[in-house]
């Protein structure tokens, strides 16, 4: 009887890269309002070291619960706001220098470098970010990275809390506002220690919220401004305060928001309430959130030749029956086998993996096959 081993060249394996693309859309009802009010939601998951939140899809207690990303905020050592700050003062510079010190690195002189909006860290000086809210997107959405030009972050600017979403010709009114890596497929940046990023740039989306103009949604000439950076491959979307802010005090919008049910700006927020409360403001004026995620497949596939004189007997104890075999009507017929699984094996005879058919193979000295077997990594 045949031997039940073949060896398989190495011209018959190959070698394939897939990347795939998963759209990843979030709605503000889920991140805020479906489980629960204001800072009692049961989706969002508190810590007692206060110094960031946990948002899910689902009652975070249920086995069914998905973490989707954190919220957390910070500045940094350099921002005005340092100095006059009375709730956790240095929980919010701890948060922005570990989130720099990941993201951007150090300069030469080996200090940690600030959030810059144009992603230039040769200038020290001009669109730095000193006041940032940065949201972390899970592993299980980010897969291995953001892909880019796909993002897409909505936020409701109103002027009372009350009316993020509402309205529409103005901020005082409703307004939204949206920030989108366009053009970032191909105007990224790479001097990150934890890959590529882009720049995030404000439009409006609705209403009149920005200062100034009427924003193109395409983002072209004057009209492009940045309000922040997102790290593709760490899933890390960092945003200036200023899109909270009014241009009088070097935001972007018409006028400051009220940040949250007290009616405090964002600035006072930062400086007299928890990250917490912060992280509960920010949440619940996301409108919408969508991208891209990306997945390198990396396949071998194996071509298993099978010639016409190869494999057409079975070493299952069902085959025969005394000496003949069963699946024979006459004895002078020729052997016959029906295949249903493909196993690859080490050089030692040790199985690896196996692949099943989907339906018995029928297989004779008159039939030469050959299988091919994908392995997924």
């Amino acid at each position: 009887m045949a031997s039940i081993y073949k060896t398989i060249r190495s011209e018959d394996i190959a070698s394939t890269r897939t990347v795939l693309h998963e759209a990843i859309p979030l709605t503000g009802t889920i991140v805020s309002g479906t489980y629960g009010s204001y800072g009692n939601d049961e989706n969002v998951k508190n810590y007692s070291h206060g110094m960031f939140q946990s948002v899910y899809d689902y009652p975070y207690l249920s086995s069914s619960a998905n973490h989707i990303f954190d919220i957390t905020l910070g500045f940094s050592t350099g921002s005005a706001l340092s100095a006059s700050t009375t709730s956790q003062q240095a929980k919010k510079q701890n948060i922005y220098n570990q989130m720099a010190q990941v993201l951007m690195g150090y300069d030469k002189n080996g200090v940690v470098q600030r959030f810059d909006a144009d992603g230039n860290l040769f200038d020290t000086t001009t669109d730095k970010m000193n006041e940032c809210i940065f949201v972390n997107f899970s592993r299980l959405l980010v897969k291995d990275e953001i892909q880019k030009g796909t993002f897409n972050l909505e936020l409701g600017v109103s002027g009372a809390y009350h009316f993020a979403f509402n309205g529409g010709g103005n901020v005082g009114e409703g307004g939204r506002i949206s920030l989108k890596d366009t053009g970032a497929a191909t105007d990224f940046r790479v001097n990150s220690p934890t890959g590529e990023y882009g720049i995030l740039y404000v439009s409006n989306s609705f209403g009149l919220a920005l200062s100034g103009a009427i924003y193109d949604p395409g983002y072209s000439g004057t009209d492009k401004k940045a309000a922040g950076l997102i790290f593709y491959q760490a899933g890390v979307a960092v945003l200036t305060s200023s899109i909270f802010q009014g241009s009088n005090i070097g935001g972007f919008l018409s006028s400051s928001v009220q940040w949250n049910p007290n009616g405090e700006f964002i600035t006072a927020s930062y400086t007299g309430s928890t990250i917490q409360s912060s992280a509960d403001s920010f949440r619940n004026r996301i409108y919408n959130l969508s991208f891209n995620n990306s997945v390198e497949l990396n396949s071998t596939i194996y071509f298993c030749h099978l010639g016409a004189n190869e494999f057409n007997y079975s070493s299952n104890p069902t085959y025969l029956s005394g000496s003949q075999i069963v699946v024979k009507a006459q004895s002078t017929d020729d052997p016959v086998s029906y295949l249903t699984t493909v196993g690859l094996y080490s050089s030692d005879n040790q199985l690896m993996a196996t692949a099943k058919l989907s339906e018995p193979i029928k297989k004779t000295p008159a039939t030469s096959l050959t299988f091919r077997v994908r392995l997924d990594y």
